[in-house]
């Protein structure tokens, strides 16, 4: 079904009011649970398009788990990856549904960006549309990016024509908590609720460093490292007297408190904390806050001095999320290196390749490419498959959504990405993507998804 054709269902269909696939961690207090609950009910649900059966035929199958089929076949049915191997596709997948002759293509699993700011600064860039930051206290821990994410960016469909099919949105780095991110699955809807990767768990937006020191420093501060430090210590602290006095009560007792229902989450396990962090100190730093309060950081992003301390990143089981070569654009930036993320990857840290940028996403499978030829080039023992794991399924972790998508699995949501050459070849270009096994990009599509585009010669 085309990207056109999915805006048409959803005109005829309409609004409805639904429930989501996932529910809350059952780790919270009842109370605090319901609450919950009631802040993911939907205006709006994505709706259940059966996607029939199709076979891929023919093309180099990398699975992303260490499995290459050359050449292989995959087969998809109702939005699940149903099977795949190696040869030619075997007789229960022959004449069932739709095959497609890929032979000379390649195969991977759709690519995952864990730090977008696509739709919270839409194209085009202007003041009336710079709704990622909400730069009014160094803690808005209550504000969830989906609420600014607008669904007619056209930087949407250009990352989906990128092969990216999943994007973490954050909010920008002004604040110390910035708020949710979402994580989306980038199939053309009306409202950004719709949008959400079923079952993906929420997670919030920190940042240190800085960024937090530039915003506020004049403002009432924090105005240095240790201001920021304190200021996340009361956050905590004040969350964590939150919970502790609504533990026991009855839903219609609790009293809001939108900033410590985000940070009391993160302390009870259930929202995933993504960190704005580049110097070795400012991670260590926050670290000590982590074991502090009581919890676990996901990931450190941009994180380009991680190579420094990989060594405790990889024994604690925190991620990195990093560009392959952006560095000095300011001073907490200026000891990045081309090599970094293959030294963090070698010294097995769960590593992804992350764009934060519009034109970034794009490309992002270059991007992983060329850090994988800057660690090659050092003599670092890194391989393709890595790479290609740094945009698929390493980012899948760092979101919580590993067991969905990230790898071409039996059982796996049919998240998948047919290229004309080798993704990691500056000549590949997405001739087809698949989200649940709808073909959202094909050789033919042309018609621009955002109304925004209509009219404008392709």
């Amino acid at each position: 079904m085309s990207a056109r054709a999915w805006w048409c269902v959803l005109l005829v269909l309409g609004a409805c009011r639904t429930a989501p696939e996932s529910k809350p961690d059952a780790s919270g207090a009842p109370a605090l649970q319901a609450i919950e609950e009631r802040g993911h009910r939907a205006i709006e649900a994505a709706p259940k398009v059966a996607s029939g059966k199709l076979v891929l035929a023919g093309g180099t199958v990398m699975t992303a788990t260490g499995e290459v089929y050359t050449p292989g076949w995959i087969a998809l049915e109702d939005g699940r990856i149903a099977a795949l191997g190696q040869g030619d596709v075997p007789a229960p997948y022959v004449n069932v549904g739709t095959t497609i002759d890929v032979r000379g293509k390649f195969i991977t699993p759709g690519l995952i960006d864990v730090h977008s700011h696509l739709g919270v600064y839409p194209a085009p860039g202007i003041r009336a549309t710079d709704d990622g930051n909400e730069a009014t206290s160094p803690n808005t821990g209550g504000v969830w990016a989906e609420h600014s994410f607008w669904t007619e960016d056209p930087g949407i469909e250009r990352a989906v024509r990128g092969g990216v099919t999943t994007i973490q949105v954050l909010p920008g780095s002004a604040n110390l908590v910035g708020g949710r991110g979402v994580v989306l699955h980038l199939r053309p809807m009306r409202g950004s609720r719709a949008m959400r990767f079923p079952g993906a768990p929420d997670s919030v937006k920190m940042a240190c460093g800085e960024n937090p020191k530039r915003v506020y420093g004049a403002r009432g501060g924090p105005s240095t490292r240790m201001g920021e430090v304190r200021a996340d210590r009361e956050a905590f602290m004040a969350a964590r007297r939150w919970l502790n006095d609504n533990k026991d009560k009855k839903v219609d007792d609790v009293a809001r408190d939108l900033t410590n229902e985000t940070l009391g989450g993160v302390l009870e396990g259930k929202i995933l904390v993504q960190v704005h962090c580049y110097t070795a100190q400012d991670m260590l730093n926050f670290l000590q806050l982590a074991d502090e309060a009581g919890f676990q950081p996901r990931a450190f992003h941009h994180a380009l001095e991680a190579y420094k301390i990989r060594d405790i990143l990889a024994a604690r089981g925190i991620a990195v999320a990093t560009w392959a070569d952006w560095w000095g654009f300011k001073l907490e930036g200026w000891d990045g290196i081309p090599e970094g993320a293959a030294l963090d990857s070698e010294s097995h840290v769960k590593v992804a390749i992350h764009s934060d940028s519009p034109e970034g996403i794009q490309r992002l499978n270059q991007e992983a490419a060329k850090a994988l030829a800057s660690g090659l080039a050092a003599g670092i023992a890194v391989t393709e498959g890595d790479a290609l794991r740094w945009v698929t399924a390493e980012p899948a972790w760092i979101l919580g959504i590993d067991d969905q998508v990230g790898t071409l699995e039996v059982g796996k949501r049919a998240d998948v990405v047919v290229w004309d050459h080798d993704p990691l070849s500056v000549y590949a270009t997405a001739e087809r993507v698949l989200i649940d096994g709808v073909q959202v990009i094909t050789p033919e599509s042309k018609q621009p998804w955002s109304d925004f585009e209509l009219g404008i010669e392709r």
